[in-house]
Formats: structure tokens, C-alpha cells, sequence
């Protein structure tokens, strides 16, 4: 006889068992905008419309200010000037940010002697360094990007040397046991091991080099959506920067979806997929 039918119980239960009743969220994110947006409209068009600095953010001239800078062809210049030198800054703190991890992680050494050099140099702001970036590359794109580098450098170090140390040092011996050199060892186990550190790291850098990039674009240029915000200011077209304002906030969360997208892996996607 089974465990069945000797509990009477057992297929009362079985049967009872709640079901998990399963309620799609995918409408949830955009529930959420037009809570955001209505939310908007009533502090500028309803609570504070007697005050016209407030009413110039209004949704409704927002979208006005967005057709005039398409009609005229600065919108798409000014965003793929600041994607350019986004992408450009990133390259850079990505090949300095995993040479200085691998090191650090891998030396105990040199990341003790370093250790204080980094602390002090992530708490400077990038801005800073924005009267040396200039001095140092001059006006144009050179120092933005150089600016851009230094915001993004240390979450790519910092995740790398973690990795770094992470790698399981039976791996390590088993390539030395076999005959690989020091750079074979680094090149065959530590990187593809280090691999889903670093894309954190850079989904980090990503977000944060998109923060600094339209400030460290109003210092000596002229193209950019940080350079097209400054100018609407000048110009006080308040329609104009709340539709730039709009569209930089638009293109960080395109940026953020792609990269959690691009980085993720194999079963964060099928779990992603699951949850809609």
C-alpha cells in the first residue's frame, strides 16, 4: 500500500492546494510614467500656475520645445555628440579599469600600497578636474571624455580586483601544474572568470559617466545635450530645456535597459521573461 492510501487525507489535500494566481506586472512600468506625468502636470499647470518660471516646465510646452528641437535638426546632433563621447569615455576606463583591477587584484602587495590613492582619488568628484582636463587637452572633445573616464574608471576597478580575488586558487594551481605561465593563467582563467564582475562594473560606470557627461559638456563646448541645455538657458527657452531634460533622462534609461539586457546572463533572462 502507498503513503496515499494510507493517509486519507493525502488526496483531499492534493486536490484542495491553492493555485498561485499569476497577475501580469508588464503594464506596471507604465502605470508608473503616467503617474509621474500627471504628477507633473498638476505642479506646473494646476498648483503653480500663477507663477510663470514654474508653468514654463510644463508638460504641455515640454512636448512643444521637443518638436522645435527635432524640426531643427539639434536634437539628433546634440544626442549622438554626447552618445559619441559617452561610448569614447567608456573604452577608456574600461581598458584602464581592468589593467589597474587585474593587477590590484592579483598583487596583495600593490593593492595594499594603493589602497589609500584609491580612496582619496574616488572621492573627488570628476568635476574637479574639469580646469585640469582642460589645461591638460584643451577645448573640445579631449577633456569631456577625459572627464568621462574618470567617473567611470573606478566601479570597473573596483569590480575587476573583486573578481580577481574571487578566482578559486585550485583553478590557478591546476593551469601552473600544467605548465602555464603567470600571463597564460591570467589570460585563460582569471579573465573568462572575472567576466560577469566586470560587466557589473561597467553597467555601473555606464550610468554614472551618463550623469557626469551633460555637466562636463557646458565647460568649453558646443555641441552636446549638455552644451544645448546651457544655450536654451541663456536663451531662457524653459520649453526647450524641459524637452532636453526629458530626452537625457530618456536616453540614460535606454541606456541602463540595454546594458541589463546586454550583460545579463543566460538565466537572468529567462527569469526576467518569467516575471512579465
Amino acid at each position: 500500500m502507498t503513503a496515499a492510501t494510507l493517509t486519507p487525507t493525502a488526496g483531499i489535500e492534493r486536490a484542495v492546494r491553492p493555485r498561485t494566481l499569476r497577475v501580469p506586472t508588464g503594464w506596471l512600468p507604465f502605470a508608473g510614467i503616467g503617474v509621474a506625468v500627471v504628477v507633473w502636470w498638476l505642479v506646473t499647470d494646476v498648483l503653480f500656475v500663477n507663477r510663470p518660471l514654474v508653468a514654463g516646465f510644463s508638460p504641455r510646452l515640454a512636448v512643444r520645445g521637443l518638436r522645435e528641437l527635432a524640426a531643427s535638426g539639434t536634437l539628433v546632433d546634440a544626442a549622438a555628440a554626447s552618445v559619441f563621447r559617452l561610448l569614447a569615455g567608456i573604452v577608456v576606463a574600461l581598458v584602464i579599469g581592468v589593467v589597474a583591477g587585474v593587477a590590484v587584484g592579483q598583487l596583495a602587495w600593490l593593492e595594499r600600497a594603493t589602497r589609500p590613492v584609491q580612496l582619496f582619488l574616488r572621492m573627488v568628484s570628476p568635476l574637479s578636474w574639469a580646469p585640469v582636463a582642460v589645461i591638460a587637452f584643451g577645448v573640445g572633445n579631449m577633456p569631456v571624455v577625459a572627464l568621462v573616464a574618470a567617473a567611470a574608471v573606478w566601479p570597473i576597478l573596483t569590480a575587476t580586483a573583486d573578481g580577481v580575488r574571487g578566482v578559486r586558487a585550485a583553478h590557478r594551481h591546476v593551469a601552473r601544474s600544467l605548465g602555464a605561465s603567470r600571463w597564460e593563467v591570467v589570460r585563460h582563467v582569471v579573465l573568462p572568470a572575472i567576466r560577469p564582475n566586470v560587466l557589473a562594473g561597467l553597467r555601473l560606470a555606464l550610468g554614472l559617466a551618463w550623469v557626469v557627461l551633460v555637466p562636463a559638456e557646458m565647460l568649453g563646448v558646443t555641441s552636446g545635450l549638455g552644451y544645448a541645455v546651457l544655450n536654451a538657458k541663456d536663451e531662457l527657452a524653459y520649453d526647450h530645456i524641459t524637452a532636453l531634460i526629458v530626452v537625457i533622462g530618456s536616453i540614460g534609461f535606454a541606456l541602463d535597459v540595454v546594458a541589463r539586457w546586454a550583460f545579463a546572463t543566460p538565466r537572468e533572462r529567462r527569469d526576467r521573461g518569467r516575471a512579465r
